[in-house]
């Protein structure tokens, strides 16, 4: 048992000396806005952390009709009905527990030169707000208001407004230039307009 730790251990630096993973600093992100090889709009300066950059919550949210449906089936595309929901700035969103629904980030962003992966904030993840499930990475040439998947597993309400700061967004360089175009061949690349609903949901919908 100790030998086959050793050897794990042993493999994980060797994956980190051979695949290392750099991150920008504010003063690249900073540097890479102002030359727009990345675009963040808006962009403001107080948002960023040493390495990360804030991003904040939109107005919109997809909101699941739990009881158009007993239970969701991804394989044959069985899914709840959704409505959409619009919090004017000021108001609040109440997500209660147990419940999982999509928002999405005020700000609009992109990169043709970095991969960017969407991280949750230390802060929300203490109160037990879930940020995204699995969605966490954003290709090269894919420009969005990013959804978010937003879920509460903690056992009380969270109230959330429009503008709180929602999760950080971090830049990756690219060893080389990518020869697939997400602007070609993305899935989500056509719906960059903030509400829109995903195609899977979309296709989930009976027509009457």
């Amino acid at each position: 048992m100790f030998v086959l730790c050793v050897l794990f251990v042993l493999c994980a630096l060797i994956n980190l000396c051979f695949h290392k993973v750099m991150f920008l600093s504010d003063v690249d992100i900073k540097r890479e806005v102002k030359r727009k090889a990345i675009t963040i709009e808006p962009f403001d300066e107080t948002r960023l952390q040493p390495a990360s950059y804030d991003i904040v919550l939109g107005n919109n949210f997809l909101v699941n009709d739990a009881h158009t449906s007993t239970f969701i089936d991804p394989a044959n595309k069985v899914f709840p009905k959704t409505h959409d929901v619009r919090v004017a700035d000021g108001e609040a969103f109440v997500l209660h527990p147990g419940v999982s629904i999509l928002g999405y980030s005020k700000d609009y962003f992109g990169s043709d030169h970095y991969l960017i992966e969407v991280n949750g904030k230390s802060s929300l993840a203490r109160i037990g707000l879930l940020v995204h499930n699995s969605a966490a990475l954003i290709n090269p040439g894919h420009f969005l208001q990013v959804a978010l998947e937003l879920c509460n597993l903690n056992n009380v309400p969270i109230i959330l407004r429009p503008g709180m700061a929602i999760a950080q967004l971090t830049f990756s360089p690219l060893s080389s230039q990518p020869k697939q175009s997400y602007k070609k061949n993305g899935r989500y690349s056509k719906n960059n307009v903030v509400g829109y609903i995903p195609p899977k949901v979309i296709s989930s919908r009976k027509k009457k």
